[in-house]
């Protein structure tokens, strides 16, 4: 049984899926459909000035090696200042060499007055994360370089808007996006990782780690409530949550339950 749409599936399904995907997709087939994408890459890009958005996330490792194969070797990243300790450390280490840090500096100041920004309860407010934060440094970065295109890691599988006709499309910013892993099944990024032995940030390993993807903390999703969204936080790191309590009230408020 292969994966559906990625809001719809439990942790623990993408779990088995990485422990059986050698059943899912054998090394020939990956092989394949690597050899199209990246012919696909270089036939989009040819006599254009190119760069692939890398975000630290499964689907982007797997888009940047496959634009790295394809010629395509400037690259960028969207963060803030809300992110993971231990995921900022893992993107230093691991950013492709080539890869220019945009950061759009939200930080705790702003978080206070932006509270409704916390915990998204729905895939509206957590697209607003996307919007000020990734978008937000794609557009900076595909002016500043003066691109022609874009490359990104969405598919069609997530529920990623790629284009209407085809997997290019040019948004009313004038930022040009090509998407050329649209078609890519769960099972195809998950092999890739696999065959290729790639490491991937510690999100993955964390309590819904493949449902919430990457993310600054407080874009956390699926906890359910405030309340629980400051548990897993603090499960993650307890020190996000003591510097935060001395500036937003939930915070403080959870805090002096566990501290009971």
């Amino acid at each position: 049984m292969s994966l559906g749409r990625k809001q719809r599936i439990d942790n623990s399904a993408w779990l088995e899926a990485v422990a059986t995907i050698e059943e899912a997709v054998s090394r020939a087939e990956l092989d394949e459909l690597t050899a199209a994408t990246v012919a696909d890459i270089k036939a989009v890009t040819a006599g254009k000035c190119a760069a692939y958005a890398w975000s630290a996330g499964k689907d982007s490792i797997v888009l940047g090696k496959l634009c790295e194969a394809a010629g395509v070797t400037d690259s960028m990243i969207g963060v803030c200042d809300l992110e993971y300790p231990a995921f900022a450390a893992w993107i230093e280490e691991h950013k492709p060499a080539g890869c220019e840090v945009i950061n759009t500096h939200q930080d705790i100041d702003w978080l206070v007055k932006h509270q409704e920004m916390l915990f998204p309860k729905d895939s509206a407010a957590a697209g607003r994360w996307f919007s000020i934060v990734q978008h937000r440094a794609q557009r900076e970065y595909f002016k500043a370089h003066e691109l022609d295109v874009i490359i990104l890691g969405r598919r069609r599988a997530d529920g990623n808007y790629v284009g209407r006709n085809s997997n290019i499309y040019t948004d009313g910013k004038g930022v040009t996006r090509f998407s050329p892993l649209a078609a890519w099944k769960h099972e195809h990024i998950l092999a890739y990782i696999h065959y290729h032995q790639l490491p991937l940030p510690p999100i993955y390993g964390w309590k819904n780690g493949y449902l919430c993807g990457t993310h600054p903390w407080p874009a956390r999703q699926w906890t359910g409530s405030i309340e629980n969204g400051w548990r897993e936080v603090y499960d993650i790191d307890p020190g996000i949550v003591l510097a935060v309590a001395e500036k937003i009230d939930s915070a403080r408020a959870f805090l002096k339950e566990v501290q009971a």
